[in-house]
């Protein structure tokens, strides 16, 4: 189970909105209690690529959260991002791309203007896809 603060939700939210056209972005940090991670803080980076389709973070930007997670006793819990024009889903490159089994992936979908969908996942090994709760406090 995950848990997201309303407030870093909307963070996530506003960097996905202006973004657009492209993916939007980031990586979350905090802390696990066994099997359930408390997001804490959210870094917003650049979607270096400039596309609607995929994303790659900029690495200085990455590098920077990773070293403000360690100063702040934060673990990184894993990334987020935006699918402009499609589901809430991993696609097959998200998926491909996927290169740890622990980290939640969380995908934003900006497609329906009315109602805006964030769902976290997990990606094993094998690329098997696994819905994870998220609560969004």
């Amino acid at each position: 189970m995950l848990y997201l603060k309303k407030s870093d939700y909307d963070i996530i939210l506003q960097h996905a909105l202006s973004g657009l056209p492209n993916e939007a972005c980031g990586l979350i940090a905090g802390k696990v209690n066994g099997d359930v991670k408390y997001i804490e803080k959210v870094y917003l980076l650049t979607n270096i690529d400039e596309s609607n389709e995929h994303f790659s973070m900029d690495p200085k930007e990455q590098l920077a959260a990773i070293k403000d997670m360690r100063a702040n006793n934060l673990e990184l819990l894993g990334n987020f991002h935006s699918h402009p024009e499609s589901p809430a889903r991993p696609s097959e490159e998200d998926k491909r791309l996927a290169y740890d089994s622990k980290a939640n992936y969380l995908i934003l979908s900006l497609m329906n203007k009315n109602e805006y969908v964030l769902k976290a996942f997990l990606i094993n090994e094998d690329k098997n896809v696994i819905e994870e709760t998220i609560n969004i406090m």
